[in-house]
């Protein structure tokens, strides 16, 4: 019971240091996740049944699956695939923040894409009739007229996702990627604050978080008034 809050002070550079992966971590991300995401969201909503099946099948499967399976995976089997593939002796090395970065891409993709597909279902069919009247093409109609309204719908689920995203990236800490828990973990072990420094790192993940929901909150308000 003898706490003591002066050892988070002297760990603040090093902690600041995985709160700033973190957040980049996050923004790749999201801004991938997003990316891909609306192209799976596409490749669902194609006449093509063939691309809408397998942009379904991969969706399925990774929202089935936990993240940190994804991870290990990715992290443990993709290097010995790569090896058997290209024939190397040893495996490849893909590095902890490559490999977060790129399940972190794969696995939001597949989220992103149902909140976009939900998104520009949204939009009445009357306005894509009236662009293909006007003779816009069908990549030309998603664009101009389905994609900008679909993202102003569905700005808040993303930024809600994102705050989740944001959340979610404490388990790079099972691969030793070195984030905001996983710098605390380290500085925890090594002076036995154990208890001091979860507490810490708790309560920055609840004023973030909590402070980016409220601002959410408030950007939802406003849309709803825009409509």
């Amino acid at each position: 019971m003898d706490f003591d809050f002066a050892a988070i002070h002297g760990a603040l550079p090093f902690l600041w240091k995985g709160m700033l992966y973190t957040i980049e971590l996050t923004l790749y991300a999201a801004i991938g996740g997003l990316f891909f995401g609306t192209l799976l969201a596409l490749a669902r909503l194609s006449p093509w049944r063939a691309l809408s099946l397998a942009a379904a099948g991969y969706v399925n499967l990774m929202r089935s699956i936990p993240l940190v399976l994804v991870i290990f995976w990715f992290f443990f089997l993709v290097p010995v695939i790569l090896q058997v593939a290209m024939g190397h002796e040893r495996p490849p090395m893909i590095g902890a923040e490559r490999t977060a970065i790129i399940t972190f891409i794969m696995f939001e993709a597949a989220y992103f894409c149902e909140i976009m597909r939900a998104g520009i279902q949204s939009i009445p069919r009357g306005q894509v009739h009236a662009a293909q009247a006007l003779g816009l093409t069908y990549s030309q109609c998603m664009r101009l007229v389905v994609l900008p309204q679909a993202f102003r719908n569905m700005l808040p689920v993303l930024l809600t996702q994102t705050i989740i995203l944001f959340q979610d990236t404490s388990l790079v800490y099972v691969i030793s990627a070195t984030d905001f828990v996983g710098a605390a973990a380290k500085i925890a072990q090594r002076d036995g604050r154990l208890v001091e420094m979860y507490l810490f790192v708790a309560a920055v993940y609840f004023v973030i978080c909590f402070t980016l929901s409220a601002l959410v909150r408030r950007l939802q308000r406003r849309i709803a008034v825009i409509r």
